[in-house]
């Protein structure tokens, strides 16, 4: 059965998230590293892992099975559910596919680098109302996707969203 899975400590979309998986009674686990308030809904429930780095991001990828659905910031996290054939969104709305990760990972690279030499490049803009509205839509359509096809495991073409690649 389909289930969403939240990288959920920096998450700024969760509501969004509860919204949709409640239209569509799916499942969601939220992974943090600490306690948050989450709704008292069946479906919802709450994963604490420990401090470790990438504890959450590693929880996530041993559990995340084929078609399920993560909701993250984080390209690498994301890589790696693409390769255990989940599908993945950023909280803006642009998803992470087979087409744009390789070029995604390129590109924050570059820009770790250019901070390990004392560039100063910037963090990710503010989420913006077109972004929740953008991420509702194109969770709506991934899950509809889904859905409709269960047996389609390749994350190759998610449709337009793919000129999203270095955001």
């Amino acid at each position: 059965m389909l289930h969403i899975f939240v990288d959920a400590d920096a998450c700024p979309v969760k509501q969004e998230v509860y919204r949709v998986a409640s239209r569509y009674s799916l499942d969601v686990t939220l992974v943090a590293n600490a306690r948050m308030r989450i709704p008292d809904e069946r479906g919802i429930k709450l994963q604490i892992v420990n401090n470790g780095t990438n504890a959450a991001d590693d929880w996530i990828v041993e559990h995340v099975q084929p078609l399920d659905i993560v909701v993250t910031a984080d390209i690498p996290l994301a890589s790696r559910c693409l390769k255990k054939g989940a599908r993945a969104i950023r909280p803006t709305g642009k998803p992470f596919t087979e087409n744009n990760i390789g070029d995604t990972l390129a590109v924050r690279d570059l820009l770790s680098d250019l901070r390990g030499a004392g560039e100063i490049t910037g963090g990710p803009p503010p989420l913006k109302r077109q972004d929740r509205s953008r991420f509702l839509q194109q969770l709506d359509e991934m899950i509809q996707s889904i859905l409709r096809n269960p047996l389609n495991t390749t994350n190759k073409e998610q449709g337009p969203s793919d000129e999203w690649t270095s955001q």
